[in-house]
């Protein structure tokens, strides 16, 4: 990592720092909650998100998570706290959830992720699928984990992670909620390299000073062709996506769904 960094965003569930390299660095700052995804927390992404596109000196963006978990997707205490309000609350987060990936997916800027622990739902696994270079550390666990709660893929991962993996491998792990291990990842493409823990910040910086070095132009010329194949299909998942969400969350199934993973234990889903 570069020495001194300037802080762009120095307070607050989301941070981010720009390096003397053009390397900026943000990081989602809920470590005790493990990153979980409240509607605050996603106003803050969505402003860092646009923070970083606006800067002319940063050149590329390094994404992570304080703490042991990278992102374990939505609160599901704070979703489970509004009772009949959550399709409404869930309507406005599950919209600047989209904006931050659309954000993240049209940006000038090459993205690189690094994750560890856990990477799951919406938060954490779409994330993963949005970004343009992916570094894990050993440890680190991917789960979409979206069905298990009662709820739907978002962040664009309806899209995305059909074109990463296929059809058939997206079915499975939506439909069947596997958890991932590094190695699992990198087999199936969701990840770039893997590298041992200790080794996550300084060799996703690594990659990142590389891609800064390059031609800024090109970089964001050849990542605006690559995303533009599915570019289309992913701006109309995402208001679907957020829409199927918002629906879901006000069903008993849902309801169920949060409180089954904040106890720890097996739902019992009615299909209502």
């Amino acid at each position: 990592m570069s020495e001194h960094s300037e802080p762009l965003i120095g307070r607050g569930e989301v941070l981010l720092d720009l390096y003397g390299d053009g390397v900026g660095h943000l990081r989602l700052n809920r470590p005790a909650a493990s990153n979980a995804m409240t509607d605050s927390f996603l106003a803050e992404l969505q402003q860092a998100v646009a923070r970083a596109e606006a800067e002319p000196r940063m050149r590329v963006l390094v994404l992570s998570g304080e703490g042991p978990n990278f992102c374990t997707g939505g609160d599901v205490k704070d979703f489970a706290a509004k009772g009949e309000a959550l399709p409404e609350y869930l309507r406005s987060a599950t919209a600047r959830l989209a904006a931050v990936v659309a954000g993240l997916v049209h940006s000038r800027l090459p993205v690189v992720l690094a994750v560890q622990g856990y990477a799951a739902g919406g938060g954490g696994f779409g994330l993963v699928c949005a970004a343009d270079l992916v570094i894990a550390a050993r440890s680190a666990r991917f789960l979409p984990g979206a069905t298990r709660a009662g709820m739907a893929p978002d962040a664009g991962a309806s899209v995305t992670l059909t074109r990463i993996v296929g059809v058939r491998k997206a079915m499975e792990l939506v439909l069947c909620n596997p958890t991932l291990t590094a190695e699992d990842a990198l087999a199936l493409g969701l990840v770039n390299r893997v590298v041992e823990d200790e080794a996550l910040l300084p060799g996703t910086f690594e990659v990142a000073r590389g891609l800064a070095a390059g031609a800024p132009l090109a970089l964001a010329a050849a990542k605006r062709l690559l995303w533009e194949g599915i570019g289309r299909g992913l701006d109309e998942a995402l208001p679907d996506e957020a829409r199927t969400v918002s629906e879901l969350s006000g069903t008993a199934d849902a309801r169920e769904g949060l409180a089954a993973v904040i106890e720890r234990r097996r739902p019992g889903f009615r299909g209502c």
